[in-house]
């Protein structure tokens, strides 16, 4: 994507807790709500209070691992969670250097939730940048549920995908 890879503390911290593989933190993230993107077999037996949501979504969209545009997918969903803390992922976007994906996400949810706050605190704190190529990011519908034909007719809606409720938070 053209940012340069680093150490990352975050991913340490992941496999700390045993989360050795961007596999892992997928699964975890699947165990953690995100239904609409599989189910996961096994996951790792971390908590939320061990590793928010806001650390997973930054791991799963870092540099310091193979691109994926499904991680990708997933961090937007995460992030657009009603749980999350604009501040944390903020601190954290800095941190991993994760800024100019963390405002492309940002900026796609806008298209979908223009009245979000949530959305607009994270593009104002976060400084423009061109360092990564707009076509290696997800377009703003790859991060969406979109409905189509449904019993009351050709219903064109976008929806953000976020975690489901019944997560399993504390696995």
């Amino acid at each position: 994507m053209g940012i340069t890879t680093h150490i990352s503390s975050l991913l340490q911290k992941a496999k700390r807790l045993g989360m050795v593989t961007p596999e892992a933190l997928e699964a975890l993230a699947l165990a953690r709500g995100l239904r609409y993107f599989g189910t996961p077999d096994r996951w790792p037996d971390v908590s939320t209070e061990d590793f928010s949501n806001e650390e997973l979504a930054l791991a799963l969209m870092s540099p310091s691992i193979p691109y994926s545009l499904n991680r990708l997918r997933m961090a937007g969903a995460l992030i657009g969670g009603n749980d999350i803390s604009a501040e944390k992922v903020i601190r954290l976007a800095r941190q991993e250097r994760c800024e100019a994906i963390i405002r492309h996400i940002a900026a796609c949810a806008l298209k979908v939730e223009p009245q979000n706050l949530f959305w607009h605190k994270l593009l104002k704190a976060l400084p423009e940048s061109k360092a990564v190529p707009v076509d290696a990011l997800p377009h703003y519908s790859r991060f969406t549920a979109m409905t189509g034909v449904s019993r009351e007719g050709k219903i064109y809606k976008n929806q953000w995908i976020r975690p489901t409720s019944g997560e399993k938070s504390d696995s």
